[in-house]
């Protein structure tokens, strides 16, 4: 498996998990408060691109990568609940990488 398919998946987890937050933040204003309507509208609309980008890649992934069907579902959810995408990158690049052709596995700190 080539390492820019891993890099992919690690940019777009990052990128959807921190424009969730953005989001999240944005719906407590709109609900919350009463303002930002707009601005919800927007990060929504950009979250909901980026998810799907998102989506493409740790399929990509996981396909390479042979996961069962469940944890290839929980990777794909991840996406989607505050905060999980962010633990679930780092498990996922640590059980992925011994697969990176030319990449050694790190060793675990204790």
């Amino acid at each position: 498996m080539k390492s820019s398919v891993l890099t992919r998946y690690r940019v777009m987890s990052y990128v959807t998990a921190v424009m969730l937050l953005v989001l999240c933040t944005c719906m407590i204003f709109k609900y919350g408060f009463d303002k930002g309507e707009d601005v919800t509208f927007m990060v929504s609309q950009a979250h909901g691109i980026l998810y799907i980008i998102y989506l493409v890649f740790a399929f990509d992934l996981g396909s390479k990568a042979k996961w069962p069907f469940g944890k290839l579902l929980w990777v794909l959810l991840s996406g989607t609940i505050p905060f999980a995408a962010f633990f679930v990158e780092r498990k996922v690049v640590r059980e992925t990488l011994p697969l990176v052709s030319g990449v050694q596995p790190e060793p675990a700190k204790a």
